[in-house]
């Protein structure tokens, strides 16, 4: 799904007037250092470096090939607000869902370079460093240019969207990273569809077929999975009239890409003893800062009680972008 998703926001890219150039960099043995030979020109040459995910170990080796003094990252995950407050510290860029203790033996062979791409990640006099980000940051080390994205491109291109009744679910990848327990989640999520009249529920582009087959077959929803980001596909509708979602991006963003719409946003939150054995200590206070972090939307128990007034089931809504899973297989919408 992630790599469908890239393909679309190509196109949309091009349609913007960006030229393209694709670069196959997990395709083969060889595909690493022919990706890192090809583009080692361009990132010397160039002025102004912008990247996504500055935990990629792609993305680190990148840096430390280029001179530009002008670097911004744009990423509008939950990762962002752990990546600046690690930048503030001076600590090792580290995704906050990985376990405590001591790095293992790849992460020791990678740190010189993870090391000096956070050095060039630090403002200094020769190099600036902005974040372009939705996501809520506190803390930014002196010299770093915060710039909030209000999704204004998203709204200006896409929508408004028709508002259907009933509720749409947000999945999310905390099973596949090893932080949330897959029965409690799957329960979970069936009482919230139940709660809530939800019949859709949109996978998260890491979650696993097999867990997504469990969902339909368990839960009854019809699994959507989008070919484009969720706030394009949310602003291109139709839409759920309540988007219900567990501490992830779409808390932050997808309330600003459908401002003015009328749709609430709802976040459940993570219950301790949903967390296996293996979540990082990290795990419970950051998810708890995501969600209190989120502004316009409603917070919604762990063990969300069925609401007097039980909404309507939201009734299956041909031509949405994206592809649904009928028993874990894709066909198209």
């Amino acid at each position: 799904m992630t790599r469908g998703q890239l393909r679309r926001m190509t196109e949309l890219a091009r349609d913007e007037g960006h030229q393209i150039r694709w670069e196959e960099a997990r395709g083969a043995a060889t595909a690493p250092l022919s990706t890192v030979r090809g583009l080692a020109p361009l990132l010397r040459a160039a002025r102004r470096i912008v990247v996504g995910d500055p935990f990629s170990r792609y993305v680190q080796l990148l840096l430390t090939i280029t001179r530009a003094r002008d670097l911004v990252v744009v990423d509008d995950g939950t990762a962002t607000m752990e990546f600046v407050a690690q930048l503030a510290r001076g600590e090792r860029l580290v995704r906050w869902h990985r376990s405590g203790g001591r790095p293992g033996p790849r992460e020791l062979v990678f740190a010189p370079v993870s090391a000096s791409a956070r050095r060039r990640l630090t403002p200094g006099r020769r190099r600036s460093v902005e974040v372009f980000s939705a996501m809520p940051v506190a803390d930014a080390p002196e010299g770093v240019r915060l710039t909030r994205n209000d999704f204004a491109w998203t709204r200006a291109r896409f929508g408004p969207p028709r508002v259907a009744a009933g509720a749409d679910l947000v999945g999310t990848s905390l099973v596949e990273t090893g932080v949330v327990d897959l029965e409690r989640y799957l329960a979970a999520v069936r009482d919230l569809a139940r709660a809530y009249g939800a019949t859709r529920y949109f996978a998260h582009r890491r979650e696993h077929p097999d867990k997504l087959h469990r969902l339909a077959t368990e839960s009854g929803l019809e699994i959507v999975r989008p070919d484009l980001p969720l706030e394009l596909i949310a602003r291109r509708g139709p839409i759920g009239s309540t988007v219900l979602s567990f501490p992830s991006t779409v808390v932050h963003t997808l309330p600003l890409a459908l401002t003015g719409t009328g749709v609430q946003v709802a976040v459940c939150d993570i219950d301790p003893a949903w967390l296996t054995e293996h979540a990082s200590p990290r795990a419970e206070g950051f998810l708890a800062d995501v969600t209190g972090t989120a502004r316009d939307v409603h917070r919604v128990g762990a063990d969300p009680a069925t609401p007097a007034d039980a909404r309507p089931e939201l009734p299956a809504q041909p031509g949405h972008d994206g592809r649904t899973v009928s028993g874990g297989r894709p066909t198209p919408a």
